[in-house]
């Protein structure tokens, strides 16, 4: 038998990385493809940075909410967050799957029509609702949520101008145990105006109340929060239904829900509760609450966050690696806090794109902005990175495409991958002439 070949012992330090319920995380294994597409092709086709998204995580997220809720409620309807992501290719894969549309101004409400969402799927949120706005609206019979009694005053006017009658509800804001309170949205229960708002849409002759609304913050990890919420709205449906014989046809919980980020100043084990979590606790809370069965309201969730958080990545490349005066590693990357806004409060999972050295630092992640702010990671145990190296940011689906900003870098590709794998360009990279398109510059100024 042929002597085998010696090799050195090798010791190798282990990065076990922050413990969640499901085991570690570790940032510094190698993630060098997304669904099934490699991650060096995507830059090498539509350059560095690059946003990436997963179609068929996207699928598997809405199924599994309309599961969690239709499997323990009679009527479930979803309608999607277009604040969340509103390029047309995500909300169209939503709708596919049979989301209603969640719009809180005028552009976006317009985007839905655009998208084909039938007017009567339409929910329009929002305090800032102008008078065309609610006019386009009330014609294509959609469900106006109405936030303040300047609001209401115009919806009666409209109608009235229109001889039309407009389907409404109110949004609620309420004590939920959650401080500080979300009560600048809507009408509040505890004080009575809530009660006071419905009671004059009931004695109005051109609006129809239809349903009731909270929506009681963001990033919740509370369930118990939604099941106060959801108790107070029944609360209103009964006394509707009792003083003003009126039957609330749907409540609507709003979204809010986590995604599997990590919050920055997190400390410890912060337990994130599943979908399933949330809605074993708003629709108990419903069907306890002692409906008759043909009473019973239609639950509506405008999830965003939870549904496609997770489904986001974006690519990046490494430009230079500094040392900082307290003799701390600093990585610079060709992505900031300008296409990357949510970083200023997840620390978001970042890995390496490639194979590395075995031996890892804490590194501090800035992006390319002439801006002292412009922090991607604090603090980050990575391999050293040389330039041109590429990596992987997590869990970036929900806000940055639509909060992003247009400051010293134009933003970039965005591109979804199918469920068979193709990759598709759903929003072009910005150039300097669509930068300048409404640019005008005046005749004095004009160079001759």
């Amino acid at each position: 038998m042929a002597k085998l070949k010696y090799e050195r012992p090798l010791i190798k330090k282990m990065n076990a990385g922050m413990m969640n319920k499901f085991g570690t995380v570790n940032e510094c294994t190698p993630v060098t493809h997304i669904d099934g597409v490699s991650v060096k092709s995507l830059i090498e086709q539509y350059g560095s940075p690059v946003f990436v998204l997963s179609e068929q995580k996207m699928r598997q997220n809405y199924q599994m909410a309309t599961r969690a809720f239709s499997t323990r409620y009679p009527a479930v309807q979803f309608a999607w967050s277009y604040k969340t992501h509103y390029n047309n290719a995500v909300c169209q894969v939503y709708h596919q799957e049979g989301s209603w549309a969640e719009v809180v101004s005028g552009f976006e409400y317009k985007k839905a029509l655009g998208n084909g969402v039938p007017g009567n799927h339409i929910i329009f949120n929002g305090p800032d609702k102008h008078a065309d706005e609610i006019e386009l609206a009330i014609n294509n019979d959609s469900l106006i949520h109405i936030d303040h009694f300047e609001e209401l005053y115009l919806l009666i006017d409209t109608c009235a101008q229109l001889n039309k009658k407009a389907r409404v509800a109110i949004r609620v804001n309420m004590d939920t145990g959650i401080y500080p309170m979300w009560d600048r949205f809507g009408f509040n229960y505890e004080n009575g105006q809530a009660w006071q708002a419905l009671q004059k849409i009931v004695q109005s002759n051109n609006l129809q109340l239809v349903g009731l609304h909270a929506h009681i913050g963001t990033y919740m990890l509370s369930t118990a929060a939604y099941g106060i919420a959801a108790s107070k709205l029944c609360d209103l449906a009964s006394n509707c239904k009792s003083q003003l014989n009126t039957t609330i046809k749907y409540i609507d919980l709003g979204g809010g829900f986590p995604s599997a980020n990590t919050l920055k100043g997190a400390i410890g084990l912060v337990p994130t509760p599943s979908v399933d979590e949330f809605a074993e606790v708003i629709t108990s809370t419903i069907l306890n609450f002692g409906f008759k069965t043909e009473d019973l309201p239609m639950l509506i969730l405008e999830s965003g966050r939870v549904l496609i958080d997770d489904a986001g990545y974006l690519l990046g490349s490494v430009l230079a690696n500094k040392k900082l005066s307290d003799g701390r590693k600093a990585t610079i990357l060709d992505f900031g806090v300008n296409i990357m806004f949510t970083s200023f409060w997840y620390d978001h999972m970042i890995s390496p794109a490639q194979e590395l050295s075995q031996f890892n630092e804490d590194t501090v992640l800035y992006g390319p902005l002439c801006m002292n702010i412009d922090i991607v990671r604090e603090s980050v145990n990575l391999p050293l990175m040389n330039r041109g190296d590429h990596v992987v940011v997590h869990k970036v689906g929900a806000y940055n495409m639509t909060q992003w900003m247009q400051f010293i870098a134009m933003r970039p590709n965005i591109v979804l991958i199918d469920t068979q794998n193709n990759t598709h360009l759903i929003r072009q990279a910005e150039t300097l002439d669509y930068l300048q398109q409404l640019e005008i510059m005046p005749a004095h100024l004009q160079k001759k």
